[in-house]
């Protein structure tokens, strides 16, 4: 039996929005706190918890009686897990469940989960009755260091992932790092894709201390704690200079181009998680970024070497199933977002910590390069 989940001292970043801040609360036993937080902000205020069944499983009970024990009364909506849920017929049947369990505009949901999770019921929150309250509660390591935080939220198109949806703020996020314990091997490996982008974007410190203490980082304590904390900060300080993505925020999205075709080409299944995808992407974009004489090969090859040891795809051949052609590869990059009138634009690096969006990226150079490494799978 395993001993009870003791609750530490969190770790506060916050998110500044104006009036719209928020805190992100980190620490192991947070969601023993959750009830409390959401009563002392939202006063008689009932939730609507939109979760998905594995969670369900683990975090479902622990999280109802956090709220019944502050008087917070909920409703729970459950979903099937994975990527396929973030869909129009789902959204359709969470916002009518909610609507049925007479949530109002002064009530909130809970997104009790992942990526997935807080996506669906972000995009659910912000049309329902016009926009209700929701507080993210995280439950892999991926949602608690990147999807979390920022207010993105989105369902997935036949055209591609994350394109229909809105920047919509929540009023807290509660990550609790215990819950991480329950996470399977895989699903850790994918969300730590998102932590070492944060220190392949700007911070160089960051990326190295991860090379030496990223086996700390799987095995829990202090230094999980430390890395989590560190990207929020990273993050929350993008996002309070750029909410809407109209400049430096599109730096987040390093290795999302290549990465979110590759999803799209595996049918956004457990074929290729997110978080392997953007370790994926990310050494596509160093390695384009090292042909295009914008970085030195062994730099590409450094990052690549990283990914490799904690288990994470570099190769596109490495995608069970097969990979697309260069053809299927570019129209599904050409529907992503952050194309402009048809113009590619890519996050590329001059170095480790030095990473810069590329605008008007050649396509032909795009293709010949994606030519070339599907050649060499």
């Amino acid at each position: 039996m395993s001993a009870p989940v003791r609750v530490s001292d969190p770790t506060i970043v916050n998110v500044e929005l104006g009036e719209r801040r928020y805190a992100i609360v980190i620490g192991r036993g947070q969601l023993l706190t959750l009830g409390q937080r959401i009563a002392a902000l939202r006063p008689r205020a009932k939730a609507a918890i939109i979760t998905d069944e594995t969670v369900a499983g683990h975090h479902l009970a622990a999280t109802q009686s956090a709220l019944a024990g502050a008087g917070v009364l909920s409703t729970c909506i459950t979903v099937a897990p994975g990527e396929g849920s973030k869909s129009f017929a789902v959204l359709e049947r969470v916002c009518e469940a909610l609507l049925a369990a007479r949530i109002e505009r002064g009530d909130l949901i809970v997104a009790l989960g992942g990526g997935v999770i807080g996506d669906l019921a972000g995009f659910a929150a912000s049309i329902v009755r016009r926009g209700l309250d929701y507080v993210q509660v995280p439950t892999s390591l991926l949602a608690q260091v990147d999807s979390s935080v920022g207010g993105k939220t989105a369902i997935d198109s036949r055209h591609g992932k994350n394109l229909i949806g809105a920047f919509y703020q929540p009023i807290l996020v509660v990550s609790d790092t215990a819950v991480l314990d329950t996470l399977p091997a895989r699903e850790f490996r994918a969300g730590y894709a998102e932590i070492v982008k944060y220190g392949l974007i700007s911070d160089a410190a960051f990326f190295g201390w991860l090379e030496m203490k990223w086996q700390e980082v799987f095995a829990g304590g202090p230094a999980r704690e430390h890395a989590i904390a560190v990207s929020c900060r990273m993050k929350a300080a993008i996002v309070a200079r750029d909410e809407r993505e109209t400049g430096e925020r599109a730096l987040l999205n390093l290795g999302h181009t290549f990465g979110h075709a590759l999803e799209a080409a595996a049918g956004f299944s457990d074929r290729l998680l997110h978080g392997e995808a953007v370790a994926l992407g990310i050494t596509l974009a160093f390695a384009f970024s090292a042909k295009c004489g914008l970085v030195p090969a062994p730099i590409a090859a450094q990052v690549a070497r990283h990914f490799e040891a904690v288990g994470l795809p570099t190769r596109i051949g490495s995608i069970p199933g097969g990979a697309p052609g260069a053809d299927a590869f570019m129209a599904l990059i050409a529907q992503d977002k952050k194309v402009r009138h048809g113009k590619l634009t890519f996050i590329l690096a001059r170095g480790i910590g030095a990473s810069f969006a590329a605008h008007d990226v050649e396509s032909a150079a795009v293709r010949a390069f994606l030519e070339d490494e599907l050649a060499a799978r």
